[in-house]
């Protein structure tokens, strides 16, 4: 008896049928695929308390400061050491979000750790610092940080924690990151202040889950404290988040003032504010383009009035970012995307004695420093 194909049912099918079938069987594969990391990001993702008290390490160098004294700070978006002037950014019209070899990172966070040891301030906030993430080729940051900075008490704040951001291409990746406060002076208390976040399931598995970390120094000689605020605010949103965050900040820091603390928030706030000149800076078609804080708003809807002393710091001077929407290295530096978005918001109560954005041509970050040398009056 013949056993041939067609008796079986086996007839060869045709060529253009076997591709179909692979391409439907791909599609199967990255459809489950896919849903199987939403679930796996579901899970596990990162969901702060409204607010948690954050761990303070290393020992201060330095008295409790008193009304009186002056404090230098130093505030600085480091760019998880990847954002050098060799890369660009996806989400800034590039394609990357880090250098090509590991060993630049190493070689932007040398840099800027000596950058930091040669203008010696007394308090240093720090943004986008990594750990065990795939775009710094897992780099413990916060500990070189720490090893570096001697004298130093320390925190850090998460605000952004996923197993994998699955885009672009190659994908960033697992990330773990935040904002570190260092202090000279002890530190008493540290808080992690969850911030409103923008963006719905399932985008918010794989964005930033933004904060403010509050820290409490107490000061010789009265019961008034100094409040310092490190920050790290909302970029790549419609406009509303920046907003939410901001009003959120500006309720905080108009609490501490009517305390009667001394007070000061620093970092990356995404936006200019709007006493700041930007002729220098004009706005290029197709950049990405930051927020605006319009100080005059800063304390509206308060009956009391409060906050109405308020000082915004920002040095229109100096470029503090410049856009990533194409490595630094070979083109034309007069056709980036500069902004002013890195400073500070100080109360009435402290003297600024003065303000600069150090001019470093972001070569190891995409942002420039920003020092600030304040005094604390003597309270009335």
């Amino acid at each position: 008896m013949k056993t041939g194909s067609k008796m079986l049912g086996e007839e060869k099918r045709p060529l253009w049928k076997q591709f179909f079938l692979v391409i439907i069987r791909a599609v199967v594969v990255i459809i489950l695929c896919g849903l199987a990391l939403l679930v796996i990001l579901t899970v596990t993702e990162y969901k702060p308390d409204d607010v948690e008290p954050v761990e303070i390490e290393g020992e201060a160098s330095a008295e409790a400061p008193a009304p009186g004294d002056s404090i230098t700070f130093m505030t600085w978006n480091t760019g998880y050491g990847g954002l050098g002037d060799d890369t660009d950014f996806f989400m800034d019209g590039g394609r990357r979000v880090r250098p090509e070899k590991q060993p630049r990172v190493y070689e932007n966070l040398e840099a800027m750790l000596q950058q930091v040891l040669a203008e010696d301030p007394d308090i240093v906030l720090l943004q986008e610092v990594d750990q065990n993430s795939t775009r710094s080729y897992n780099t413990n940051q916060p500990h070189g940080w720490r090893d570096g900075l001697q004298g130093y008490e320390s925190n850090y704040g998460t605000n952004y924690r996923t197993l994998f951001v699955p885009y672009p291409l190659p994908p960033i990746g697992r990330v773990d990151a935040g904002i570190m406060t260092f202090s000279r002076f002890d530190i008493s208390e540290a808080e992690r202040i969850q911030l409103p976040c923008p963006f719905s399931w399932p985008v918010r598995l794989a964005n930033l889950k933004r904060c403010l970390v509050v820290n409490r120094i107490p000061l010789e000689g009265t019961d008034r404290e100094l409040v310092i605020v490190n920050l790290h605010l909302e970029a790549y949103d419609d406009g509303e988040g920046k907003i939410a965050q901001t009003h959120m900040l500006r309720d905080l820091l108009v609490a501490e003032a009517i305390a009667g603390n001394y007070v000061i928030a620093g970092g990356d706030f995404n936006q200019t504010f709007s006493t700041v000149d930007l002729t220098n800076y004009p706005t290029l078609e197709g950049r990405w383009a930051p927020g605006t804080i319009e100080t005059d708003e800063f304390v509206s809807g308060r009956e009391d009035g409060a906050g109405s002393s308020w000082q915004f710091v920002q040095d229109d001077a100096v470029p503090s970012c410049r856009s990533l929407d194409r490595p630094l290295v070979g083109a034309d530096p007069t056709d980036f995307q500069y902004y002013v978005i890195d400073g500070f918001i100080v109360s009435g109560n402290i003297q600024i004695e003065s303000a600069e954005t150090l001019d470093l041509g972001f070569v190891n970050t995409d942002h420039n420093p920003v020092m600030m040398e304040v005094t604390l009056l003597p309270a009335n």
